[in-house]
């Protein structure tokens, strides 16, 4: 029996002695990583999200009737003011034949004649054009029944907490219903 206890102090030797000559591998591993590691420096805030004044609501709704409007796509205007973030909606419809072509036209026409810039790429069914503190988003409809004319949605979404909504859009009763009194 003495013999098999000796086994298994033999045994257990390499193992107590590796576990401390592990921590001093991830201790030395750790200390040259952070000294080797450039500091980290405060780069300040971060840039705004748009540049210049925001846009109001009212003002890119009209440019891109207009640029609608010229190429032949009549739409209505659906405001939503919800939690902070305004959002436009326009909405009409158009010959199904050319309403691709009508779409891409009047979105190089905002671009020509209004400033918008290309927006962030959704794919080859989507138009996205920024401006400011907007982002404007179409996208090309499927084929509509025999006989209907194709939707065109086109949503304007307002960016970050500078949005201004819309003057049309009237401020809630209660926004304008002073609190109770307590008693």
């Amino acid at each position: 029996m003495h013999e098999a206890e000796r086994t298994d102090t033999i045994m257990r030797r390499p193992q107590w002695r590796t576990a401390p000559a592990s921590l001093a591998v991830a201790a030395l591993l750790t200390a040259t990583a952070t000294a080797c590691a450039p500091p980290l420096r405060d780069l300040g805030p971060l840039p705004p999200r748009f540049s210049g004044p925001p846009l109001p609501a009212d003002t890119v709704v009209s440019e891109m009737t207009s640029v609608l409007a010229a190429e032949g796509i009549t739409v209505d205007r659906q405001s939503t003011d919800v939690l902070g973030r305004c959002q436009e909606r326009l909405s009409g419809r158009h010959a199904p034949e050319t309403v691709d072509a009508a779409l891409r036209a009047a979105f190089a026409r905002a671009r020509s004649e209004h400033g918008w810039q290309p927006g962030p790429d959704m794919g080859s069914r989507t138009l996205t054009l920024t401006k400011g503190n907007w982002t404007v988003t179409a996208g090309f409809p499927g084929a509509p029944a025999q006989g209907i004319q194709a939707p065109v949605i086109m949503s304007l979404t307002c960016v970050a907490g500078d949005d201004t909504p819309s003057a049309s859009t009237p401020p809630s009763p209660l926004a304008l219903t002073p609190a109770p009194a307590s008693s």
